[in-house]
């Protein structure tokens, strides 16, 4: 699960705001407060202080479910000790209506609210998507003095009809201790952080992580990318992971052209030591300019640098939908009661689809690589309902037995949009596609304007052609499975058998390395049958390894080895640091990678007649 806001909703209170010296009226503002110097049972306090109500009583709401989830997760669930009092100090009656609300009676002598405030990563289980537990880039973390991980939507909530006035928000903290965010702070200490934003959502939209600075920054274009790591052991920092990262980002933005023009964005990268009580759901939530991402700390660095490149690419794209394009529903989000809109295929199919297109546009990698991703996620998809109309599935995701189906939007959805890319592609004679249709619906509506669900597929075929039209009706709001094999065969490209290079040490789910159990080492399976990478470095039966590439390895970090090893290349420059069965002496090996190739379904390009129109498809 990668998982993701938005604009605000019209406001029906009028404020009647006078100041009797200057005879003109100011505008409402929210103020709320925290101070991380004062944590108590892994809670801290948060203290909202309103405008002033005209009505005699009021609620105070905690979001029911927040924008790019599309799960419900009632964060009213984690607020403890909610209580309110007048200008003096006297306390208010107050009671709990839902999960998520509280009334709070005398509103016109209300002067502010206090409430304490769980964590989510300390009681997760590990469930995954669908289950009790928040997924972890949506959740929070306290962990006095070294980490808080701010997901405004756990630590604020919003008075009914006060989510367009400006929110002052307002941090104490302790000095050694940085916030990275993409919002601006307007307080030149180094213990108290305040920010201004708009309005309601907007506070939402900008997470904050407070940690041990551990931060780069580079420019992109003229985009600012911070990029900031919390990683308890330091077991990997920010330097160490940036270099691929802005590689990443780099061709992402050349990818993009115009489509974007944020000034700013920002990666908080947030590391679990999984023996602990600490997050275990792992992946990304996105938003306008910044992503969340949560990962195992132990995992190897070359692993985590092929994870973060395909997790930040796909919650990067998104701001181009949901957040430049999207419908009502998401404009006018309603945390509490949401309505959910008909076009996730859109707002996270194309999302991933542009995810993957774009490494092959810039080279990062090859077109058969491109073709055996997407002959994954047709296999994934065929494991899921291939005949549940997906504006239907999309419109109704926060139940069953939709929700089951929720995956789906990054396999099919994803090869929706490379469909809509091909009949694009083919009836433009390859000048156009699925970007540039995106890039027209951008101008056409964006971050502040909606469109209305229903108005979509017209609005797309206006912007192309009446094939798109029918694909869509036939198989997107239809129950029709994809004839992928027809839009594929467009390209000149054709289901083939495909080589594909295995682990140098495993043979399917059978390893050929094994552990000696009084050492802790790692040996060559004895009297076993090699493959091409041991017989190419001669080591036989009964060696031990001691390193690879001056790397010093053994039964803790086994794992590493597997995992950095999927990443090795044929030709690749290899070093062994071993032991021969039977002898003390170390040896050292020098040789390069010879990988093994097994045989899979797969798709290659077979019609040559059509490589110019193939190539305008993934190099255009």
């Amino acid at each position: 699960m990668k998982k993701i806001m938005l604009v605000a909703i019209i406001t029906s209170v009028f404020w009647n705001y006078t100041v009797v010296a200057q005879k003109k009226s100011i505008s409402p503002v929210v103020q709320v407060a925290i101070d991380l110097n004062v944590v108590k049972d892994d809670q801290i306090m948060v203290s909202v202080t309103p405008p002033a109500f005209t009505s005699n009583e009021i609620v105070y709401h905690m979001p029911k479910i927040v924008p790019g989830t599309y799960s419900s997760d009632d964060y009213g669930k984690y607020i403890a000790d909610f209580k309110a009092f007048d200008k003096n100090g006297k306390e208010l009656k107050t009671s709990k209506t839902d999960v998520n609300s509280w009334n709070i009676s005398a509103a016109k002598t209300l002067s502010k609210v206090t409430y304490w405030v769980n964590d989510t990563f300390d009681t997760e289980k590990g469930q995954g998507f669908g289950t009790d537990d928040v997924f972890s880039p949506a959740g929070a973390n306290i962990l006095e003095s070294k980490n808080f991980l701010l997901n405004n939507h756990m630590f604020v909530g919003y008075f009914e009809n006060t989510k367009d006035v400006t929110y002052t928000y307002t941090i104490q903290h302790p000095a050694d201790l940085f916030g990275a965010t993409s919002m601006i702070d307007t307080d030149p200490s180094d213990t108290k952080d305040v920010f201004e934003m708009p309005r309601y959502n907007a506070l939402l939209d900008n997470p904050i992580m407070y940690s041990k600075p551990d931060n780069v920054t580079f420019n992109v274009d003229g985009m600012e990318i911070l990029f900031s790591v919390y990683s308890p052991n330091e077991k990997h920092n920010a330097k160490s992971l940036s270099t691929d990262l802005e590689k990443t980002m780099r061709a992402q933005k050349k990818f993009l052209g115009t489509v974007n023009t944020n000034k700013k964005y920002t990666v908080l990268l947030y590391l679990s030591e999984m023996d602990k009580s600490d997050a275990k759901g792992f992946g990304a939530l996105e938003h306008n300019t910044s992503t969340t991402v949560v990962f195992p700390e132990m995992m190897p660095t070359a692993a985590l640098e092929e994870q973060l490149k395909d997790v930040v690419s796909h919650e990067f794209f998104h701001i181009v939908t949901p957040l430049s394009i999207h419908s009502n529903e998401i404009h006018n989000f309603d945390f509490n009661t949401p309505k959910m809109s008909k076009h996730l295929w859109m707002y996270e199919g194309v999302t991933e689809y542009f995810a993957n297109l774009f490494q092959v546009n810039q080279g990062l990698i090859d077109e058969n690589a491109f073709y055996l991703r997407m002959s994954e996620k047709i296999d994934h998809a065929a494991s899921l309902n291939d005949t549940m109309p997906f504006t239907e599935m999309s419109a109704n995701v926060l139940v069953k037995p939709y929700k089951e189906q929720y995956l789906n939007v990054y396999e099919k959805g994803a090869l929706i949009g490379m469909c809509i890319d091909i009949i694009i592609r083919e009836k433009s004679n390859g000048e156009r596609g699925i970007l540039d249709l995106m890039r027209k619906l951008s101008v056409e509506y964006g971050a502040k304007k909606p469109f209305n669900d229903d108005d979509l597929f017209g609005k797309i075929v206006q912007f192309t052609y009446p094939e798109v039209g029918t694909f869509l009706t036939t198989y997107v709001s239809g129950s029709t499975p994809i004839p992928y094999d027809t839009y594929f065969a467009k390209m000149g490209v054709s289901q083939a058998k495909v080589q594909v290079p295995t682990n140098p040490f495993l043979k399917g789910q059978s390893p050929y390395i094994t552990i000696n159990p009084t050492t802790k080492e790692i040996l060559v399976i004895p009297n076993s049958e090699l493959n091409d990478f041991m017989n190419t470095l001669g080591l036989k039966g009964g060696d031990t390894i001691l390193a690879i590439n001056d790397k010093s390895y053994n039964l803790d970090n086994i794992y590493d080895l597997i995992m950095e090893s999927q990443n090795w290349k044929v030709d690749d420059a290899i070093s062994l640091k071993i032991k021969r069965q039977g002898s003390d002496k170390e040896e050292v090996i020098n040789g390069k990678v010879k990988l093994s190739m097994e045989e899979q379904e797969g798709y290659q390009a077979i019609d040559a007649s059509k490589t110019k129109l193939k190539d305008a498809w993934l190099k255009g």
